[in-house]
């Protein structure tokens, strides 16, 4: 569907149209998504090995207070992209900490400011809220736990949008959709993703549904999404119900190895949804206990990198500072020469991630041991067939300086040669 935005669309928010572009795609793309045949027949998620938080909330504070500013920034205004019927309002006139540890976003039936919305004066308030320009996140664990409203109308959504989609627009950009739920659907959620060519009503995705006709508005659940390099799961409550990689978009293009933001909103009405009607009551509320984001290194695989000359990956004098230099060195089975390669796109020794400097993507970029931020300076793709170890953004090898073989030769980002100073073995 064509894009309008009124020039008054979530004013005040730095980066806010392009979020708003985003928006388009939900109604018809998770209306239309796959449902798998069963729940149960995806087995449950393990437990994931908690390595770092790299972002959490639990909205701790007092009563009315508005949320963390550093965290999180609040958008204002209508949506004519998806025909939604609320305008969103600033600070904590629509999401507030109730005093309980818990974020409350509440849709009301009123317009206190006379406010304007695409089709004339509108007729009732929400509130969105995002992470852009304060945390994003390539790769981990990213949940909340929430309480839906019900009702006919109600559009609740905990998503994530490319960082990058202020230069390159939606749906180049990408979206994640960990959760959706519309009120005509009770007992189900969906998850879907948007990208190039498979955006709007061709979004890929599944639902999940609750046994019973059990309903999310009863009771806290907590939505989830894996992701790793070339590879998202589902799931609600543990419980796996799907999982996507590049081979589920018939060659389309992947656009989700690089930093996403966090959403959170209540939309009202829409093309998908359907407007409130008579059996609707309001106020609404969507109730979110905690939003949370971990890197993990489950199934990863951990050991020495052995490179040239059969030494091993070091960090200098297994310092922890950040910034400590990552270097040649003969293997002597420290803790300094153990490296585990997550499944998160990470690469972990001493408790800290293998970094490219100042996310230098330039041939000579020095490699270094830094806290872990899920940034793409930390992002690398091992193959052991290969040997290769590549940093995803520079699409450059993992390089011993000057190909030398003495004890302290530092490493750095060099162009893939497929020389011996550019392979690294993990042992186990």
């Amino acid at each position: 569907m064509p894009l309008r935005i009124r020039p008054h669309s979530f004013r005040g928010v730095a980066l806010a149209v392009a979020a708003l572009t985003a928006a388009l795609s939900w109604a018809p793309g998770s209306a239309a998504a796959p449902r798998p045949a069963a729940a149960s027949a995806i087995p449950a998620a393990s437990a994931a090995a908690i390595q770092a938080v790299n972002f959490e909330d639990n909205f701790d504070g007092p009563a009315g207070s508005a949320v963390d500013g550093g965290k999180w920034q609040i958008e204002t205004g209508d949506n004519v992209a998806n025909h939604e019927r609320q305008y969103y309002t600033a600070g904590n006139a629509n999401a507030s900490l109730n005093g309980q540890g818990q974020l409350v976003i509440t849709a009301r039936r009123e317009n206190p400011g006379n406010y304007q919305c695409w089709y004339g004066r509108c007729e009732y308030t929400s509130a969105r809220l995002n992470t852009a320009g304060r945390f994003t996140q390539t790769y981990g664990h990213v949940e909340a736990r929430m309480k839906v409203p019900r009702g006919q109308g109600m559009w609740p959504a905990f998503w994530m949008l490319g960082n990058d989609i202020g230069d390159v627009g939606w749906p180049a950009s990408g979206e994640i959709d960990v959760m959706e739920n519309v009120g005509f659907e009770p007992s189900t959620v969906h998850g879907t993703l948007h990208g190039p060519g498979y955006s709007g009503s061709g979004g890929i995705g599944a639902a999940y549904s609750l046994p019973g006709g059990q309903a999310f508005a009863d009771a806290f659940h907590t939505f989830a999404v894996d992701w790793s390099p070339d590879s998202i799961t589902w799931s609600v409550d543990g419980n796996v119900y799907q999982r996507r990689t590049p081979a589920d978009l018939g060659g389309r293009q992947w656009v989700f190895n690089k930093p996403f933001f966090l959403i959170l909103n209540l939309a009202v009405g829409g093309y998908w949804p359907g407007d409130p009607d008579g059996s609707t009551v309001f106020p609404q509320q969507l109730v979110v206990d905690h939003v949370r984001v971990t890197t993990s290194d489950t199934g990863g695989s951990g050991g020495t990198l052995r490179g040239l000359s059969g030494k091993c990956l070091d960090v200098a004098a297994a310092n922890t500072a950040n910034g400590t230099p990552v270097q040649l060195y003969g293997c002597n089975g420290s803790a300094a020469q153990r490296w585990t390669v997550g499944t998160d796109g990470t690469v972990r020794a001493l408790g800290k991630c293998l970094d490219a400097a100042s996310a230098g993507t330039a041939d000579g970029t020095r490699v270094q041991l830094w806290d872990c931020n899920g940034t793409g300076a930390q992002r690398w793709s091992y193959n052991a067939a290969t040997d290769d170890l590549v940093n995803i953004p520079a699409n450059k090898c993992l390089d011993v300086l000057d190909n030398n073989p003495a004890d302290g030769t530092p490493t750095q980002l060099w162009t893939c040669t497929g020389s011996a100073n550019q392979k690294w073995s993990l042992v186990s």
